[in-house]
């Protein structure tokens, strides 16, 4: 007997809401009276404000999170390149399936850095840069610098006064420093690929005065910060500005709630309880409704560039760290699947996987809770276009999920579970197709077998 799996709302919530959302009852934003602060008598704060404030700030605060770990637990230095193996990255759902290099580069008004990148052709790849509120700023490439894909580039401050060498292609950044995920698909020969991944490097011109970063709290997902989020809420906006459009009003809340925290232990109660009582709530609710959905599938609408929706911003720096732009990936979402049941998804013979997107695609699975690989006896995390996954008599293509794998499914097409346990997939088009691009396709349903 099969089951068509069809998403729910619980399971769209369980695909991204994390274990320090779940104890929190979900009730409408309360609009009781605004209250003035000491600090400012005429300033009034709402719960309203305060929901948003949050909202807001977390995403910086989350970033700031993922910073400190990398310098700290990861061993990064600044304008050096950590060239990284499959598989060993470390934020929330990564692409399993391209060799990752990483950096945090810093700038100022005297110095630039040089950026060396490779001839590629033939395979994916990409250098983005992303600033520190997780917006991306710069990708480049074949698609986007066509007539310069490869070389010499100078990465400089922009109004800076430092003069790059001839051979370098300036590139005027809006930022001091700034998160790099450089990507490349292994494709057919993975050794040449990782020779190319070791060829990009950066050379910094001069030391850069680099500003001590802010040293949030290493919290978890299971308890994210709530009211003591706001102690570092002048530090975050004396900091790295926001580059997104529209922001000026709730950066004046975040101030005004700092204020009402910082005035006595009356008011940072008030806050911490808006906080647990309606702004995590609001952000749980929020993840359910990321994007259309088809077949079991959610795409989320927004990311990579956030315009000023700040909320997404937040969203996605917490579920999925450092995702570029629509322009290079499109991915859907299966949520919170059963570990100890099996599944089958059958693609037709005039749709297989391949087809769909120009360079890669890739079906990755984690865990539920962290977002992090799920161990099995295959040691395979994903499906991809290097499994060789084997078609059907009639040309269609079925893949299958589960603790073991169901008769008549070639190895290469089984990604194996874990029982007892609950994970997600994400489903992965680089270089998507037309109608892909454009919204007008999901991926077929995940059939439950018994």
């Amino acid at each position: 007997m099969q089951k068509l799996f069809r998403v729910s709302a619980a399971a769209l919530l369980a695909w991204t809401l994390l274990a320090g959302l779940d104890g929190c009852k979900s009730v409408p934003i309360e609009q009781t009276p605004p209250v003035a602060t000491d600090q400012d008598p005429g300033a009034t704060v709402s719960d309203t404000d305060v929901v948003h404030a949050y909202h807001y700030l977390l995403g910086r605060l989350l970033v700031l999170r993922q910073q400190r770990l990398d310098f700290e637990k990861d061993g990064f230095q600044w304008n050096h390149i950590v060239h990284r193996k499959p598989g060993s990255v470390e934020w929330a759902n990564p692409n399993l399936d391209v060799l990752y290099s990483e950096a945090w580069v810093a700038l100022d008004e005297k110095t630039c850095v040089l950026l060396d990148i490779p001839r590629i052709e033939g395979r994916y790849y990409t250098w983005q840069m992303l600033d520190g509120w997780g917006e991306t700023v710069l990708n480049i490439n074949e698609r986007t610098f066509a007539q310069r894909p490869y070389g010499r580039y100078a990465l400089c401050l922009k109004g800076g006064r430092a003069t790059p060498p001839a051979d370098a292609l300036r590139i005027d950044l809006p930022v001091r420093t700034m998160r790099v995920l450089a990507r490349i698909e292994p494709g057919d020969d993975p050794a040449q690929a990782t020779g190319l991944q070791h060829e990009f490097r950066l050379t910094p011109l001069g030391e850069p005065r680099i500003e001590a970063p802010i040293e949030v709290p290493l919290f978890t997902n299971a308890r994210l910060p709530r009211a003591e989020a706001f102690d570092f809420a002048k530090q975050v906006l004396d900091g790295q500005p926001d580059l997104a459009p529209g922001m000026d009003e709730v950066r004046e809340k975040v101030r005004a709630v700092a204020a009402l925290v910082q005035s006595d232990a009356a008011g940072r109660t008030r806050v911490d309880d808006v906080i647990a009582r309606q702004a995590l709530p609001a952000l749980a609710q929020r993840m359910k409704t990321l994007g259309p959905t088809g077949n079991g599938w959610v795409r989320p609408m927004t990311f990579g560039h956030y315009g000023s929706d700040y909320l997404d911003r937040t969203i996605v720096d917490l579920v999925g760290i450092w995702a570029n732009t629509r322009t290079e990936v499109t991915f859907y979402g299966m949520p919170h699947l059963d570990g100890s049941a099996t599944y089958t998804q059958t693609y037709p013979k005039d749709a297989p996987p391949q087809s769909l997107a120009r360079y890669f695609w890739s079906v990755t699975e984690v865990d539920s809770t962290h977002y992090k690989v799920v161990p099995n006896q295959l040691g395979r995390y994903a499906l991809n276009r290097q499994s060789r996954v084997q078609p059907n008599a009639d040309g269609s293509v079925t893949l299958a999920f589960g603790p073991a794998r169901p008769d008549g499914v070639p190895e290469s097409n089984w990604l194996p579970t874990q029982p007892g346990t609950n994970y997600n997939l994400t489903f992965r088009l680089y270089g998507p197709a037309i109608d892909v691009a454009a919204g007008q396709y999901f991926p077929p349903p995940l059939v439950r077998q018994h």
